[in-house]
């Protein structure tokens, strides 16, 4: 019997802000992974994907976030193929789908309004603001520093909202700030691998702000078996297998997720989740599956 053909697909350098090469790493790692349990990995960029699509595949695994490579795995997925991440979960990780997501999965996640960058800001952060918002663009993940914006007034908030309208920005999601302890969190659907640490205490953080404006970890208990629980059901609600996000742990222990993405670099612990990762293309993707033809 002829190998498996699987495609792995690289995540563009636009879409890996500050780690640029933690993401290569993993995705290096998977492939040799699958390569070393027989399988025939091709690989190919987000942008070369959709115009070199192979008449002869068992599946696909991808960390592009491209919206013209998104609607090309749709397409592959609905005729057949199966796609990790699926594609349909990666778009559902796109901001404002995500959040709106999680909180209708009753998720904790901040107290949040979705706006237009035409609407005045203004009533919504005079309702939450008292601790300051922040202001995330909607359509898309953060790719610059902008992209998630940390604002204690309300002429703050105006002006990075209309910065958003002039680079193009429609929609944004306005979410109350949380004090407490930033926790991120990596975890492979289907697995046991769940994996959770403190990002300042590691220097794992995409942008500077971020610890800026929270602060260092003051280590507040909490129920961490709950946290892997309550990562899981945000993943599937998703629909995403590989996933990674973050948390504000409160003072009194309880936590709001604050975000959750695809495929995410897995720095701390690349090697546990690169085998987590490939048990589930394997069993996905095993030698008696049946072939799919476009």
């Amino acid at each position: 019997m002829s190998k498996p053909h699987i495609i792995g697909i690289k995540r563009d350098n636009l879409f890996s802000p500050n780690h640029i090469g933690n993401d290569r790493f993993i995705f290096e790692l998977v492939v040799n992974e699958l390569q070393n349990r027989d399988f025939n990995v091709s690989v190919c960029s987000e942008g070369t994907y959709c115009n070199e699509k192979r008449l002869e595949i068992d599946g696909i695994f991808s960390m592009g976030r491209n919206k013209d490579l998104v609607a090309c795995l749709k397409e592959d997925e609905l005729r057949g193929v199966k796609v990790y991440n699926s594609a349909f979960g990666v778009e559902r990780c796109y901001r404002t789908n995500m959040v709106s997501g999680l909180i209708q999965s009753g998720i904790p996640y901040p107290r949040s309004f979705f706006l237009t960058t035409e609407e005045p800001i203004g009533h919504v952060y005079d309702h939450m603001g008292s601790q300051g918002v922040w202001i995330k663009r909607g359509d898309f993940h953060a790719i610059h520093k902008e992209d998630v914006s940390f604002v204690a007034s309300r002429e703050e908030a105006e002006h990075i909202i209309s910065e958003y309208a002039l680079r193009g920005i429609a929609n944004v999601v306005v979410s109350e700030h949380l004090p407490g302890d930033l926790v991120k969190f990596y975890g492979v659907r289907g697995t046991d691998f769940f994996y959770w640490f403190y990002p300042y205490d590691h220097n794992h953080h995409k942008y500077e702000l971020y610890a800026e404006i929270n602060g260092k970890s003051s280590y507040y208990p909490f129920d961490a078996a709950l946290l892997k629980q309550v990562a899981t059901k945000s993943a599937e609600s998703l629909g995403v297998h590989i996933y990674g996000g973050d948390a504000i742990i409160g003072r009194d222990g309880t936590f709001h997720v604050i975000d959750l993405n695809d495929w995410p670099s897995f720095a701390p612990c690349r090697e546990e989740a690169a085998q987590a990762i490939t048990e589930i293309l394997t069993a996905a993707y095993a030698a008696d599956e049946i072939k799919v033809r476009q």
